[in-house]
């Protein structure tokens, strides 16, 4: 198995992320310092990433999570800000996110411990689809629907054209659905401010065939006897 792949089956990053630690010479094997992405190692061998010893993790897992509005997605925050990982239990592997949702965002998240099954989610190529019930200030005309249903270019950036339904409106507000693929950088955020809209919520429903259900906020549930989980995990063995 190369280096790369074992660093992420570890489920200490991506196969991508563990790349750059190699070229940044942060890796290390049997005390050698590695600096090729391909090179092959055995499960005797003693890897380490930034001094720290790692060991492969045969048995994929899955988690879901109700992340709260105001909590960051990711493994340290360098303004001692509350993050997911503060508020999941103590007792469980090493984990990494799939995917981010932004501090104000909040709704359905997934951890895994392993990088090859993190990646699988997000490369576009798999079509994940994700759908997000979002807030917005005012009333949303249908004319404005079919601008995104038509796809939109903001600042040379090409949005794909997205599934899109209204809710409910009233005078103050106006709930919306929305259905992406690609999943680019705050995607939703940047779109609903080119067109005039200030966003008052957004929640992730649904990941693929994964929804957020009655999951309370802040809880986390294992996914190990899901049924489109254990499809998906013999794609990555």
């Amino acid at each position: 198995m190369r280096i790369a792949k074992y660093i992420a089956h570890a489920g200490y990053c991506s196969r991508r992320q563990a790349e750059e630690l190699i070229y940044q010479k942060k890796v290390m094997i049997n005390g050698y310092l590695c600096i090729s992405p391909a090179t092959n190692v055995l499960e005797s061998d003693v890897i380490q990433v930034d001094y720290k010893e790692i060991n492969i993790q045969n048995e994929i897992k899955l988690w879901k999570f109700h992340k709260p509005a105001g909590i960051i997605t990711t493994t340290n925050d360098p303004k001692n800000r509350k993050t997911v990982f503060d508020l999941i239990p103590k007792n469980l592997p090493r984990l990494m996110t799939i995917g981010r949702l932004d501090r104000k965002s909040e709704g359905l998240l997934h951890l895994t411990n392993n990088g090859e099954f993190s990646r699988y989610f997000e490369l576009p190529r798999n079509k994940i689809i994700r759908i997000y019930r979002v807030r917005v200030k005012g009333i949303v005309q249908e004319n404005q629907l079919n601008v995104l249903r038509k796809g939109i270019e903001i600042d040379r950036i090409k949005y794909a054209p997205m599934k899109v339904k209204l809710i409910s409106s009233n005078i103050s507000s106006t709930w919306l659905e929305m259905e992406l693929i690609e999943g680019k950088n705050r995607e939703i955020r940047k779109i609903c401010f080119e067109l005039g809209w200030d966003v008052h919520r957004l929640i992730r429903t649904n990941y693929g065939e994964f929804s957020l259900g009655r999951l309370e906020k802040g809880k986390i549930e294992d996914l190990s006897n899901n049924k489109y989980f254990k499809k998906i995990k013999k794609l990555i063995k």
